[in-house]
C-alpha cells in the first residue's frame, strides 16, 4: 500500500475559464450561453441518447435545465466555446469532486453535432484534465453505460485506462445502467497530455484538416 502521510486535500476546483486554443470553456452562464447552445443542439435529439436527461422540447425547457446545473451543488457546470465563432456549442460538468481523495470526473458531456468529432471536443478533455491534476488532484475518472460504445472508444481514445464495470449502478430514464469505469492518474497525465498537445497542434492536420497522426499512435510514441 503505497503511504500518503503527506497527503492533503486539495481545493475545489474554482468555476473559471480555461482557455485553449481552438476552444474555452466558460463556467456556464444560462443568460449568456442559452441562444447559442439551443441553436446548435435543437432538432439533433440522438444527442440525449445516453444522457440522463430526455431531449428539452424547446428554449424555456433548456433554460430550466441548465438553470438546475447551475444551482446543483458539488459540481462546475461549463459551457464549450468553438473559438472558432465564439459560440457555445455545448455544456460538460467536472463532476464526482472529492477533495479529500484527490479525484474528479468529466461527465454530462453534451455536444452538439458541430462539436462532434472536431477538435474542440478533444482540447475540452484535455483542459478539464489539465486543470484538475494542476490543482494537485490525484484521478481523473470517466464512466458512462457500458453499452455506450462510442463513450468507451472515446475513452480509449483519450488515454483513460479501463478498470471495470459497476453492474447495475444506476437506474436511467427508467431502464437500468451498467456503468463502465475508466480513469487517468496523476503519473499518467504528463504522458498524457503531452499525447494531447502532439495531436492538437497544427501541423498535425493536413490542409484539409485531417489528422496526420492518431491521439493513440502519439500516445504510443510518447510524443
Amino acid at each position: 500500500m503505497t503511504s500518503l502521510q503527506d497527503w492533503k486535500p486539495v481545493p475545489f476546483p474554482p468555476a473559471k475559464v480555461l482557455e485553449g486554443r481552438y476552444c474555452r470553456l466558460e463556467p456556464l452562464d444560462v443568460a449568456r450561453h442559452l441562444d447559442d447552445i439551443w441553436a446548435a443542439a435543437a432538432g439533433h435529439d440522438a444527442m440525449w441518447d445516453w444522457l440522463p436527461a430526455r431531449p428539452p422540447k424547446d428554449k424555456d425547457e433548456y433554460r430550466a435545465l441548465l438553470d438546475s446545473m447551475v444551482a446543483k451543488a458539488g459540481i462546475v457546470p461549463l459551457a464549450v466555446i468553438d473559438k472558432a465563432d465564439g459560440k457555445a456549442k455545448g455544456h460538460l460538468w467536472i463532476m464526482e469532486i472529492r477533495p479529500e481523495n484527490g479525484v474528479f470526473e468529466v461527465g454530462w458531456i453534451t455536444y452538439s453535432p458541430a462539436l462532434q468529432r472536431t477538435r474542440v471536443a478533444t482540447e475540452a478533455i484535455y483542459l478539464v484534465g489539465d486543470y484538475g491534476f494542476s490543482l494537485g488532484y490525484r484521478r481523473y475518472e470517466w464512466k458512462c453505460n457500458n453499452l455506450n460504445e462510442p463513450s468507451k472508444r472515446a475513452a480509449l481514445r483519450f488515454g483513460f485506462q479501463y478498470e471495470g464495470l459497476f453492474r447495475q449502478h444506476m437506474v436511467v430514464k427508467g431502464e437500468n445502467r451498467d456503468t463502465a469505469w475508466f480513469s487517468i492518474l496523476d503519473s499518467e497525465w504528463p504522458a498524457r497530455a503531452r499525447a494531447f498537445r502532439a495531436w492538437l497542434a497544427p501541423e498535425n492536420f493536413d490542409a484539409q484538416g485531417r489528422q496526420k497522426a492518431s491521439l493513440a499512435d502519439l500516445a504510443k510514441a510518447g510524443a
